[in-house]
């Protein structure tokens, strides 16, 4: 087991920097779901993560020798800037090298935060490669995002938190990529209340610890790929599955989809920005992956809320068309005066919404004489969409 005494000295190092976030009842979530849920609002802690946690108990740990060298860190974003944050809290200097996927708006997070950023491979582990590489030439203090027992402390104090407010729960239900956070956090819990469920998510496109946790032994991956960029982890550390094999009680992956449809109702119905990594915890809720909490009172951490714009639009389009609030099409017109109006105004006694239009009539495809008209459309849901369809196809606008 992991020291629970570091937890509790880490929570008096960090207590005048870090963000007391809410642990705040979700409705919506737990009329969905059937469990008492309460989200743990680490999305609005300071850089926006609850990195800050482990990055600055590191930092304030180092001696003064360790401190005028400089730090060094591997990051996708978020301990990134929890190490750029804390570093410049104490005046010395940081480096942080960022795969080169990295959101611009990581980036920029971390630069804002006064560190240089080097961007180098293609994930977290071939950042980290280069980082320890980098710090052993030019004499630097690697600060570790996870297999370093200051930072799991720091992170740990999440768990203290989470119980001061409720000491009640049943269940906490934490993601996973590195495992430092549900390592600490399991620890501080299991030394509070053993009786407490510890859950561990993670994403199916990173799946080494969880692979690794079920054979209870290192398992590596070739590659990884997910949305969850937080939590984008290739290869398993030994040390944090080994804490996490002596406290964390089940270990759930989730796909993309399920990420993304978490992300957007939270953004929906809990006016939350989460990102991914994130919203893990609440995807395995949505998607009936913790059946076994019904009727029961859950905490589930946000880990974080610095989502990449350009994603969200894509993940909030998507989400759109996957709940029947829009849908394109093309059909095809004969290329006269009055056809296009013919249906769009079809269109418009079906109350559909037009919010773009194309109008192709060179198309190597078509007929001369014919043009492809392709329409993106607000709807009221599936039953509106079929509905439209219908009509169309009786106009024959759609064949088949």
């Amino acid at each position: 087991m992991f020291d629970v005494k570091k937890i509790y000295e880490a929570r008096e190092r960090i207590k005048s920097v870090v963000v007391d976030t809410p642990l705040s009842y979700a409705p919506h979530l737990s009329k969905h779901s059937g469990c008492e849920v309460y989200l743990k609002k680490e999305n609005l802690q300071v850089t926006g993560a609850f990195k800050i946690r482990g990055a600055y108990n590191k930092i304030a740990a180092l001696n003064d020798a360790q401190r005028a060298c400089g730090v060094i860190a591997a990051s996708a974003g978020n301990h990134a800037q929890g190490v750029a944050l804390s570093a410049s809290m104490f005046g010395i200097k940081a480096i942080i090298v960022m795969p080169e996927s990295t959101p611009l708006t990581k980036i920029n997070g971390v630069k804002n935060y006064g560190a240089d950023v080097i961007l180098h491979g293609a994930n977290y582990d071939e950042a980290y490669a280069h980082a320890i590489k980098y710090a052993k030439l030019h004499s630097l203090t690697f600060v570790h995002p996870f297999e370093d027992d200051e930072v799991i402390a720091g992170q740990g104090t999440l768990g203290l938190d989470i119980l001061d407010k409720c000491a009640d729960l049943d269940a906490v239900v934490i993601p996973a990529g590195g495992g430092g956070l549900v390592s600490g956090m399991a620890c501080a819990i299991k030394s509070i209340n053993p009786n407490i469920e510890v859950i561990a998510v993670s994403a199916k496109g990173a799946p080494a610890l969880k692979n690794s946790f079920d054979a209870k032994t290192p398992i590596d991956s070739l590659s990884v790929r997910t949305i969850a960029d937080g939590i984008a982890v290739r290869d398993t550390s030994p040390i944090t599955l080994g804490y996490m094999l002596e406290s964390v009680d089940r270990f759930i992956g989730v796909d993309d989809e399920e990420i993304a449809s978490a992300i957007l109702f939270l953004l929906e119905r809990q006016k939350l920005v989460v990102e991914g990594a994130g919203a893990v915890g609440v995807a395995a809720l949505l998607h009936n992956k913790l059946e076994h909490l019904k009727g029961k009172k859950v905490a589930i951490v946000l880990s974080g809320g610095n989502m990449d714009v350009t994603l969200l639009s894509v993940i909030i389009e998507k989400g759109l068309l996957k709940s029947g609030r829009k849908m394109k099409f093309t059909v095809t017109l004969v290329d006269k005066p009055g056809a296009l109006m013919r249906f769009t105004q079809i269109l418009q006694d079906l109350n559909a919404n037009i919010v773009h239009i194309s109008y192709d009539r060179t198309s190597i495809s078509l007929d001369y004489g014919d043009a492809n008209v392709t329409v993106h459309l607000e709807t009221k849901g599936e039953e509106h969409q079929n509905m439209i369809y219908k009509v169309l196809k009786e106009e024959n606008y759609i064949r088949g």
